[in-house]
């Protein structure tokens, strides 16, 4: 019987821990960054290119534009991709479009919000890729999981910017 109680008071604390993530931790932000061996003018209108993304975000499915404003900022797209057999698709605005310097990138992906701003720096011909992100919920379990999956998403960001980068410098 004592054997059991202990192993309930686990189970307990560890499902109290999991439940306590989704008030603590409200969002999940992380980086990723990669160097193209390209000028900044080149790798930005490579990177913003709609019909290259496929190239180097495999999952893509589709690219739709929705609304595609001057300038680029408020700019909407319907994106589908194809994730472990099931299609999701996101909503993705630009938030800020800076060229040669800055794209930010709003998401909402069913129920997953998520921020991307990247940044273009260069150096003696050699740019730099910064991406800072930030990952949201629109439900408390799912804000409850995010954490626990911050590697999977900066493995997952950070092999785009590699994709991306190979595409590029082979272009």
């Amino acid at each position: 019987m004592k054997t059991i109680k202990i192993i309930l008071g686990i189970i307990s604390a560890i499902v109290v821990a999991f439940l306590l993530t989704g008030l603590i931790v409200k969002e999940t932000t992380y980086s990723a960054q990669v160097s193209v061996n390209k000028p900044i003018s080149a790798v930005f209108n490579a990177f913003n290119k709609s019909e290259d993304l496929k190239n180097w975000i495999p999952e893509v499915q589709s690219f739709e534009v929705l609304n595609d404003n001057p300038g680029k900022t408020g700019s909407v797209y319907k994106v589908v991709v194809l994730n472990q057999g099931q299609e999701i698709t996101m909503t993705e605005k630009v938030m800020a479009y800076v060229p040669n310097e800055k794209v930010t990138l709003f998401f909402d992906a069913e129920g997953m919000l998520k921020k991307d701003d990247y940044t273009f720096t260069e150096n003696d011909g050699v740019t730099t890729i910064t991406l800072n992100a930030s990952c949201q919920s629109e439900t408390y379990l799912m804000a409850c999981v995010f954490p626990y999956f911050k590697g999977t998403f900066i493995e997952q960001d950070q092999s785009y910017l590699n994709n991306f980068k190979a595409f590029v410098e082979n272009k």
